[in-house]
């Protein structure tokens, strides 16, 4: 990255953005290296591209044939997977981080596609389970079937797995025919924007089954329906305050979060430094523990989901 870009969403199947808003800077040295884009995105056109558009393109396919589309856009990522490692240094991630995020990512589009391909029929609807007798004489019975919701899924995701955080989310939602608008948390939008880029040049995605939200979500969840799905990963105060969006609430659209994954280590004044417990800690809190280089971008350390946020040991006990 020689310049600092302006991000773009993908709306509607184009690119939205040219103007700079928000400066986005690399952790590992502060340097601007992209912003965010001015220009305000028509939520009420993203949606209808994804119902008009998205969904009868995905409804033309099957769960086997989504699933061997899976399979070939996690190969077509792993062919690519250098071009994300490059600007994934800029979050402060290590190659090891990397490797979780993007790596991580495309395992779980290997392991969806295995499980649509293994698991599900060749068709848009399941059997589930044996029919159930619902009548003393056997006249009146019932049974277990699943179809298409028929909506859209919107997914709100944390900084720490730009990548995989948003793969986890698009392979369940593209397998059931759901098709996906995104919005990543800002600082690390630029990874996310890049992934992005490579599967829709992939040609492997039907149009209208993937949006990008870079920035705000205006009144995207005001406009979602009951057959819509919002699921969320962040803090607990933010979680709080979108599950409590009015026309959620009022349209009972299914609100899925993963909050505030805080972990602490204790070591206790009992152990000594000859104590094999002691050496555990230690070795723990070098792997899980978040660095703290004091900078404004996020450290790398949450990375990991079981990272250990606080530590905590004898004052008497110097941890280096």
């Amino acid at each position: 990255m020689t310049q600092p870009t302006t991000l773009q969403s993908f709306i509607a199947g184009r690119w939205l953005g040219a103007t700079p808003a928000v400066a986005l800077h690399s952790a590992v040295n502060g340097r601007l290296v992209h912003h965010t884009h001015v220009e305000t995105i028509d939520f009420g056109e993203a949606l209808h591209h994804a119902r008009g558009t998205g969904l009868p393109a995905l409804m033309a396919t099957d769960f086997q044939q989504r699933a061997a589309r899976l399979k070939a856009l996690a190969a077509y990522l792993t062919e690519r997977k250098e071009q994300l490692y490059a600007i994934s240094a800029h979050t402060g991630a290590t190659r090891a981080d990397g490797w979780i995020d993007i790596e991580g990512g495309t395992g779980t589009l290997y392991a969806y596609a295995a499980m649509g391909s293994n698991e599900l029929p060749s068709g848009n609807l399941v059997h589930e389970g044996p029919a159930i007798p619902l009548g003393k004489k056997g006249g009146f019975a019932g049974t277990h079937i699943l179809v298409p919701r028929g909506g859209v899924a919107v997914h709100i995701n944390a900084f720490n797995f730009p990548v995989w955080g948003m793969l986890e989310k698009f392979a369940p939602s593209f397998l059931a025919g759901m098709p996906c608008v995104f919005k990543p948390a800002t600082a690390t939008s630029y990874l996310t924007e890049a992934a992005v880029r490579l599967m829709v040049e992939s040609g492997l995605l039907p149009a209208g089954s993937l949006q990008l939200v870079i920035g705000g979500t205006g009144d995207l969840l005001d406009r979602l329906q009951g057959q819509d799905v919002v699921s969320f990963t962040g803090s607990a105060d933010t979680a709080t305050r979108l599950r409590t969006n009015r026309n959620l609430v009022a349209n009972s659209v299914p609100f899925n979060a993963e909050a505030d994954s805080l972990n602490c280590a204790i070591l206790g004044p009992d152990v000594s430094p000859d104590d094999e417990e002691f050496e555990l800690f230690v070795m723990k809190w070098r792997a899980r523990s978040p660095p703290r280089p004091g900078r404004s971008a996020p450290p790398s350390a949450a990375r990991s989901c079981r990272a250990s946020t606080w530590m905590r040991s004898p004052a008497s006990y110097a941890i280096d």
